[in-house]
C-alpha cells in the first residue's frame, strides 16, 4: 500500500507591519496561523511546516537588542506550548520555528517539532548565520547552531530541517539525506533581489541529489521600517527528481498541500544509485576547516 503523506506549508504577511509594539506583532502573527493551522487541518495535512521565526516580523533588518526580548525557551516557552496544543488538537505534526534563548544571552534561530499527539520530539538549530548587507545581520541574534542534523520519526516519515541561508550550503542537505530524511522543510524569509533566482535552482538540487521531498516557504509581504525587499513568497514542494509539485503565489497568505508519495524515494534511488556511488574518502577538503590554497 503506498505511503502518500500529505503535507502543509504556510505562508504570511505581518499583519501589522507598520507596528513598534512588539507584544502587539507577535500575538497577531500567532493569532493568524492558528486560523491557518486549521485551515491546513481541514484540508487533511498531517504535518504542516511554517515560515522562519514565524510569530514576528524579519528584525534581522535591523541591529537592535530589544528583539532579544522575544526569545522564548524550546520547549518550555508559551509558544511551543501552545503549539503543541494545537497539534494535539488537530491531530497533526507541526514544525515550527521560534527565536530561542538557550541560556541567557545566546540564542539560536531554531525550528521544533512535536507530533500528532503534542508531544516535542526535538528541534534544529540553523546552522549558517549571515551578516550581509543590505539588512541580514542574522549574526547580532542568531548563535550557529550546534545539534547537528536531526531526523525526526514520525507517522508522516522521517523528517528533517534546515532552515533559510542553510539553504545555500548544500554539505547539511546531505547530512540530513545520510540521516534518512525523507521530507526535508526549510522555512526562509527571503526577498527579491540577489538571490531570487536560486530560490528555484538550489531546493530541487537539493531534493534531486539527495533523493528525498523538500517544502521551501518563504514569508509575503514588506516590512516597515525596514522596506529591504518583498518577501516573495513561491513557497514550494519538489519531489525526489527534483521536480516543482505546487507553488504558492508570490503576494498572498496561503496555505499550501501537496500528497507526497514516500515510496517515490526507493524509486528513485533503485534507478539513480547516488547514495551507493558516492566517494566520501575522496572528499579530502570537505571537513577541511582552513581557508583556501593556492
Amino acid at each position: 500500500m503506498p505511503r502518500i503523506t500529505r503535507a502543509a506549508l504556510i505562508q504570511a504577511s505581518n499583519p501589522l507591519a507598520d507596528s513598534t509594539d512588539l507584544i502587539a506583532i507577535k500575538k497577531a502573527m500567532i493569532d493568524k496561523h492558528i486560523g491557518l493551522i486549521e485551515e491546513a487541518a481541514s484540508k487533511g495535512a498531517q504535518v504542516c511546516c511554517l515560515q522562519e521565526i514565524f510569530y514576528g516580523p524579519y528584525f534581522c533588518a535591523e541591529q537592535d537588542v530589544k528583539w532579544y526580548q522575544t526569545a522564548e525557551q524550546v520547549p518550555d516557552g508559551p509558544t511551543i506550548k501552545l503549539m503543541q496544543e494545537q497539534a494535539k488538537k488537530h491531530g497533526m505534526i507541526l514544525v515550527v520555528p521560534v527565536y530561542e534563548e538557550d541560556l541567557t544571552g545566546v540564542y539560536y534561530n531554531t525550528a521544533a517539532v512535536i507530533d500528532e499527539h503534542g508531544t516535542y520530539l526535538g528541534k534544529y538549530r540553523k546552522h549558517h548565520i549571515p551578516h550581509c548587507n543590505p539588512g541580514f545581520w542574522e549574526k547580532f541574534y542568531f548563535t550557529p547552531g550546534n545539534l547537528g542534523y536531526p531526523v525526526f520519526q514520525t507517522s508522516a516519515g522521517r523528517i528533517g530541517v534546515y532552515i533559510c541561508y542553510d539553504r545555500h550550503f548544500p554539505e547539511g542537505a546531505r547530512e540530513l539525506g545520510l540521516n534518512g530524511a525523507e521530507i526535508v522543510f526549510n522555512p526562509s524569509a527571503t526577498v527579491a533581489g540577489l538571490s531570487e533566482y536560486l530560490w528555484k535552482l538550489e531546493q530541487p538540487a537539493h531534493a534531486v541529489a539527495n533523493q528525498y521531498y523538500v517544502g521551501a516557504i518563504n514569508r509575503v509581504g514588506t516590512e516597515a521600517p525596514w522596506n529591504i525587499g518583498e518577501f516573495y513568497g513561491q513557497s514550494y514542494f519538489c519531489d525526489p527528481r527534483g521536480q516543482i509539485m505546487t507553488e504558492a503565489s508570490r503576494d498572498q497568505d496561503e496555505v499550501l498541500i501537496a500528497d507526497l508519495d514516500l515510496d517515490m524515494i526507493q524509486e528513485v534511488r533503485n534507478t539513480w544509485q547516488f547514495f551507493r556511488d558516492r566517494r566520501p574518502e575522496s572528499y579530502e577538503r570537505i571537513a577541511d576547516c582552513g581557508g583556501a590554497t593556492s
